[in-house]
């Protein structure tokens, strides 16, 4: 595994962790590696017109 290094809100990071509290997820590596499977998942899927529904994306 290669390792990355991002910066995200505190306010993110304290959610990532109170779901690796509650046992959502192991650990903040794996819970974001989640993130990323289904944000390539959506990439993948369309909105129904043929074009790709990135929905997060949108700002």
């Amino acid at each position: 595994m290669e390792r990355v290094t991002l910066r995200i809100p505190r306010q993110q990071v304290e959610e990532v962790e109170q779901m690796v509290e509650t046992g959502e997820f192991p650990n903040r590596s794996e819970a974001i590696r989640s993130a990323v499977r289904e944000m390539i998942d959506e990439s993948d899927a369309t909105d129904g017109t043929g074009r790709r529904d990135r929905s997060w994306a949108k700002v």
